[in-house]
């Protein structure tokens, strides 16, 4: 596909948009079942990760065909889901960047079909553990923007962490972040309601130090208010744990 993007390219703008049109390709191969290749320069700042590099380019839009997939899970496309999106988009890349990655997404990528499995398999080797735990939590927050988490919604969702990879545990946590149950607390600092006080005190140790914000420091502004959200529900979760044993 990148080499007919190039071709295509050639002909309209000589080889500037022979460069493009081959970058372009590159991405959708990776989106749509490419071999997932070290990806080139030309969009700014890598992100360094484990087995290989991520472009900024390449990352967003990935991710926002993730959010397209829980966007649309339950049948419906709200505005607040919407909304959501394009303002982290915007906090995390700025307006500029944003919108170039919407107008590429929905020109090109958006009536086709997306695969979870060939993006998962994409990103997992390229980015770290705790960056896929925040890409999570950020597409539960889109689910939870109309203010409801459908069945169809955590279907994706599950299917999305399955296939990053993420710990059961870890999605059951964020999971807690967002249900209100009698034992969320503890689903939140992964441990069960018969811990002991000195696991519990072991558990928030754990937990605090896996989703610090500073994790995530080399990345933009809204991956680290994310990083600083799940922080502070595992803070919560904890006082409320103390509180209800008088800790």
């Amino acid at each position: 596909m990148k080499w007919i993007f190039a071709i295509l390219g050639f002909f309209y703008g000589r080889f500037g948009g022979a460069i493009l049109g081959f970058i372009l390709g590159s991405i959708l191969d990776r989106v749509f079942g490419g071999s997932p290749s070290r990806a080139g320069g030309g969009f700014g700042r890598m992100f360094q990760e484990q087995q290989s590099q991520v472009s900024p380019g390449d990352f967003e839009l990935n991710l926002l065909s993730l959010s397209s997939l829980v966007i649309k899970a339950d049948g419906k496309v709200t505005q607040q889901e919407m909304d959501y999106v394009r303002m982290y988009f915007v906090q995390a890349y700025g307006k500029e960047r944003a919108n170039a990655t919407f107008r590429t997404f929905n020109e090109v990528i958006k009536n086709r079909e997306i695969s979870v499995e060939n993006i998962c398999n994409y990103l997992r080797p390229r980015v770290r553990y705790e960056v896929r735990l925040q890409i999570l939590h950020f597409l539960f927050n889109i689910s939870n923007a109309d203010g409801h988490v459908s069945d169809s919604e955590l279907k994706v969702l599950l299917q999305i962490s399955q296939n990053l990879r993420l710990a059961s545990s870890d999605y059951e946590s964020i999971k807690a972040m967002f249900f209100k149950s009698a034992d969320d607390a503890y689903k939140i600092l992964e441990i069960e309601k018969s811990a002991s006080d000195s696991d519990v005190k072991k558990a928030y140790r754990t937990m605090a130090k896996k989703y610090h914000p500073d994790k995530l420091q080399h990345m933009d502004e809204a991956y680290q208010k994310g990083a600083q959200e799940k922080f502070n529900k595992v803070q919560e979760a904890y006082e409320r744990i103390q509180k209800e044993r008088g800790l």
